[in-house]
């Protein structure tokens, strides 16, 4: 226990991989153990991290269950992990959903060992991103992530679909998923190529990797570097850090990557990736943009808020243009990441004030919630899939009558998504547009804009699904539409008692966020 206690981070780091590396051992065609192990394996850290949280103490400063492990002494670059409010709130979000995704996976039944020993590997990489006190560690776990996340889109997305390719080498087609996670592969690995220049400078100027002693130095550091100015250096190094989570958040004009890995994942891997990846993006605006640059997002505020605003407007537009229910809720996606980085703009635009503080508790807690409802409603599509093998919005219609319970918990987790107050969605999307609103006025009312049609595609897709005359296909023979099982309401009813909690009572989650955005800004 004692070595649980003094390695804390390090076992709920790679339990999942160690739990991963078991599974080979155990035999492939015992599905059903397979599964159960990978689930039961993934409440570990789950149960850790709610421990952790009632050990964690809000209102001591730095890093808290720090734990430093020699990694490339060369580079003087550690396997350093340490904790704060921040990390705190993404390493639960991150613990909770993927047990959840995985007994959403309980469908699978194509080589389910491989499948349930990748969402192990990919909790490690999620984790060791939230966790990581050194920039290397965190660059070696950020594209780390992207591996099993890759193979999941790629062997056990959709099977259906083409699409036609052009090239330098002239048109060609391929399978839609191998399309989609090539496209994914290719978009967030060459968005890092500029993070992991940025880093290695660092690393150069600096002599190590340490995340505060960098962060501590790295506003006052005057040398110029090989004959440029340090001015022109550090906007340099800037833009490739915010490119970077660009890509992963997703923003406009980066996020097209983001519905096709969407469409054509497995369903948990939908949840995990808007649950827990795209927060990645926001993590390292919050991480390391806003702390290691103030000056230069200060300047460049104007550009993130244009950025934040765009992905709002068009990210909300073209969700209600979608036919395809999955798509819409991956526009979604990129509407609701938007609220993020607008409540991040606005912070960088006036450091340390009041409403800055708003706007950056509004932002963390929108991933935190965002997590929940995306999560939440990329499953219940998946459930509707599941039984009728389409997902076009055109096919369904007036279905409450046959899914009562379904009906219920799909206008319940929308509403959430929709922002409506009493749960989760309202609290953070205020926060943000009340701390961002002085600050940046013009683009928190272009936003507005978004906000509305929010509450439009959201109608549509429940008004397309459930109301209006009941589609005949769906009610007789062997098409018969079934309710929803015990399963999968088990999925989501943590999912639904979080989202109604943090409505009815955000305090106990904001008292930990607030605390860590005063500490860090």
């Amino acid at each position: 226990m004692n070595f649980i206690y003094e390695h804390l981070l390090l076992v709920i780091l790679f339990f999942p991989t160690l739990a991963a590396l078991v599974m080979l051992f155990l035999p492939a065609g015992e599905n059903k153990l397979l599964r159960w192990f990978a689930f039961g394996a993934s409440l570990v850290p789950f149960i850790l991290s709610v421990w952790l949280w009632t050990q964690f103490d809000p209102n001591a400063v730095g890093y808290q269950f720090e734990a430093q492990y020699p990694w490339y002494q060369a580079l003087n670059s550690s396997l350093h992990l340490g904790m704060d409010g921040l990390s705190l709130t993404m390493v639960m979000l991150t613990t909770l959903l993927t047990p959840i995704a995985l007994l959403a996976s309980f469908s699978i039944n194509d080589r389910v060992k491989g499948y349930m020993m990748l969402f192990l590997f990919l909790e490690t990489g999620m984790l060791g991103v939230f966790m990581a006190v050194d920039l290397l560690i965190f660059f070696v776990f950020w594209e780390v992530g992207l591996v099993p996340m890759y193979f999941l889109i790629n062997q056990w997305g959709s099977p259906k679909g083409e699409r036609e390719v052009r090239s330098i080498f002239g048109k060609f087609t391929m399978s839609a998923r191998n399309y989609a996670s090539l496209k994914f592969m290719i978009y967030t690995m060459g968005g890092s190529l500029g993070l992991l220049l940025a880093v290695q400078m660092l690393g150069v100027l600096f002599g190590n990797y340490d995340l505060q002693y960098i962060t501590a130095n790295w506003s006052n550091y005057s040398k110029d570097l090989m004959g440029i100015s340090v001015s022109t250096v550090k906007t340099v190094a800037f833009w490739a850090f915010v490119i970077a989570f660009a890509v992963k958040v997703p923003l406009w004009p980066f996020h097209t990557w983001l519905p096709d890995a969407h469409t054509e994942a497995p369903t948990a891997g939908s949840m995990i990736l808007a649950g827990v990846l795209l927060k990645l993006g926001a993590y390292g605006f919050l991480r390391l943009v806003l702390p290691l640059y103030p000056a230069e997002a200060k300047y460049f505020a104007g550009a993130l808020a244009f950025l934040a605003t765009a992905a709002i407007v068009f990210g909300a537009f073209a969700s209600f243009g979608q036919t395809d229910f999955k798509r819409l809720v991956a526009y979604s996606s990129v509407n609701h990441m938007g609220f993020v980085v607008l409540g991040i703009a606005a912070a960088a635009s006036a450091v340390g004030t009041q409403d800055a503080t708003i706007a950056l508790n509004g932002a963390v807690l929108q991933m935190f919630n965002h997590g929940l409802s995306a999560a939440g409603m990329f499953f219940l599509v998946g459930v509707i899939y599941e039984r009728t093998h389409t997902r076009n919005l055109d096919d369904f219609g007036g279905l409450f009558p046959l899914v009562p319970v379904y009906g219920g918990i799909l206008i319940f987790t929308s509403m959430a998504s929709l922002g409506l107050p009493g749960l989760n969605g309202f609290i953070s999307e205020f926060l943000v547009v009340r701390g961002s609103l002085p600050l940046l006025p013009v683009y928190t009312a272009i936003s507005m804009l978004g906000l509305l049609m929010t509450g439009a595609y959201i109608l549509k897709g429940i008004k397309q699904v459930l109301h209006g005359p009941l589609n005949e296909h769906w009610a007789h023979g062997e098409h018969k539409l079934t309710e929803i099982n015990t399963r999968e309401i088990l999925v989501m009813a943590p999912l639904m008692v979080l989202i109604l909690v943090i409505g009815l009572w955000p305090a106990w989650i904001l008292d930990v966020i607030n605390k860590a955005m005063m500490m860090l800004f």
